[in-house]
């Protein structure tokens, strides 16, 4: 199989580029040239948002593509126009943020969808992701067209940083502020079972939209953060509080706490996808210690600092914020 991965030198790109040429798949790169693609690639240098940025693809022929742009629809549906006659399908990482919201508990890939057009410029992500959907499907056709609506993603080379936090975090050791309850699922999907099943689906012809995280009860809040304790050698200690605690405190969902909602509409929207569609075509999920020691190693290897991308805002509790809930939950005998 040849594959054409547009990005392919950070996460799920990057997860994408290495499952494939763990495959044996040639594999071409377009990118940027701001970080070094993978070895084995053939590297092609282009900007799809600058005037004639796309002139690297103007030839050749591939099986695949693969897409996992984020911003204006325009940038998809121009590549997706070029390559119409020259690449087999279209896979695009979209995202189960196209979902109208509040998007109902248990949803499934028929679930109402937000509008969205493919010759929209700069949008909010969820219009974005949309867009881009629409903009592969209009070039290539439905029956060429694989959505792959992914929800939370997690594992090595995350450069959004919401495992890396809470690794870095708990390595640091003392009283950690930890969201509970313990037993609460949590749905997410390891970078590397996303790129598997993505490239096992186009090799197999599917089509259409997918959800792609973990089944419901994968994974608990409580297991996700013992195993950070675990392979950080933290000496640690997990104070568990309440929902109700943590947002009296004025502490803000997801983003100072990654990961975790309280249940509700959000945790709804986030963490109860229904994956059943998926899961029939192959998805396999690893387990959750597994993608919390393969990224604590991918993170001491690069220095303990994980890369941010540039449009997305730090996550993580200050340590002042920390203490200071902590102090409080103490004072009030919680």
């Amino acid at each position: 199989m040849r594959l054409l991965m547009l990005g392919g030198t950070e996460f799920v790109g990057r997860a994408v580029v290495e499952a494939a040429l763990g495959r044996g798949w040639e594999v071409t790169v377009f990118h940027r040239g701001r970080h070094e693609p993978p070895a084995g690639v053939v590297s092609l240098i282009g900007d799809r948002t600058a005037p004639g940025g796309l002139a690297a693809l103007g030839t050749g022929s591939w099986d695949v593509v693969v897409d996992t742009w984020s911003a204006a629809p325009s940038a998809v549906r121009d590549a997706a126009r070029l390559l119409a006659d020259r690449v087999g399908r279209y896979a695009y990482v979209s995202s189960r943020s196209v979902y109208a919201w509040p998007a109902a508990a248990g949803l499934a890939e028929d679930g109402p969808l937000v509008e969205g057009s493919p010759d929209d410029g700069d949008v909010p992500y969820a219009e974005a992701k949309r867009g881009g959907e629409l903009a592969a499907t209009a070039a290539f056709g439905p029956e060429r067209t694989l959505l792959v609506r992914a929800g939370l993603i997690l594992g090595p080379y995350e450069n959004v940083g919401r495992l890396p936090w809470w690794l870095t975090r708990i390595a640091r050791g003392g009283q950690v502020l930890a969201p509970g309850p313990r037993a609460l699922s949590c749905q997410y999907v390891d970078a590397r079972d996303l790129a598997e099943w993505t490239l096992d689906a186009v090799a197999a012809g599917l089509s259409g939209p997918y959800n792609l995280v973990s089944p419901g009860g994968h994974a608990t809040m409580g297991e996700l953060l013992d195993a950070c304790v675990r392979v950080t050698g933290s000496d640690a200690e997990l104070r568990w509080a309440a929902p109700d605690e943590v947002l009296a405190a004025g502490v803000a969902p997801w983003t100072e706490l990654p990961v975790w909602l309280p249940p509700g509409e959000m945790y709804d929207a986030m963490h109860t996808a229904d994956v059943s569609r998926a899961v029939a075509t192959g998805l396999r999920c690893r387990p959750v210690a597994e993608t919390v020691a393969d990224t604590w190693a991918w993170l001491r290897s690069v220095g303990g600092t994980a890369p941010q991308r540039p449009d997305r805002p730090p996550v993580g509790l200050s340590p002042e914020r920390e203490a200071k809930v902590l102090a409080e939950l103490a004072a009030s005998g919680e």
